[in-house]
């Protein structure tokens, strides 16, 4: 066996490989809500992840600095809403720091447990947290449905090389 030889620099573990590495990986989109003390808060997500089938668990990231963190950290219940390939405005909006994400323009009501589920999504669930597991600046939240919707039309809302893009066929 040869030794190894050492990595380009370009290699070493970093925040940015870790980004370069991940934006070559299609995830699909997802918005994750909740409802605190000052009113509905969201964000956009790819890390939404299925945990496990018995009981239903849902697993995805947030950042500790993200404005929607302070009210996750303490929610007992959040909305999770599986985009379509027609909502890659509302995504845009949920990702982007400032926006006003429940203004005239995002279709939403009140759902079970008070969570806002938002109108139009492939598909929706309402999940109590279990867990809020910390990951360097992350929290990994853990929760499991309680509630949902199947039953939404269309096509998966994508995130691949930076953009939110369509399945093409």
């Amino acid at each position: 066996m040869t030794a190894s030889p050492d990595l380009a620099p370009s290699l070493v573990a970093s925040p940015e490989l870790l980004r370069s590495v991940f934006r070559r990986h299609a995830a699909g989109v997802a918005v994750i809500t909740a409802t605190g003390e000052g009113g509905p808060v969201g964000f956009t997500a790819t890390s939404l992840n299925s945990v496990a089938a018995e009981p239903p668990l849902i697993s995805f990231g947030i950042g500790t600095t993200s404005s929607s963190w302070p009210v996750l950290a303490e929610a007992e219940y959040v909305g999770v809403h599986i985009l379509g390939e027609h909502q890659q405005e509302l995504a845009a909006t949920f990702a982007r720091s400032g926006a006003d994400r429940f203004g005239p323009s995002t279709d939403w009501s009140s759902g079970p447990e008070g969570v806002p589920v938002l109108a139009d999504v492939s598909a929706w669930l309402v999940c109590r947290v279990v867990a809020r597991v910390p990951a360097g600046d992350h929290r990994i939240v853990i929760a499991e449905a309680v509630a949902g919707d199947p039953s939404g039309a269309g096509r998966p809302l994508v995130y691949h090389q930076g953009r939110f893009t369509a399945l093409r066929d």
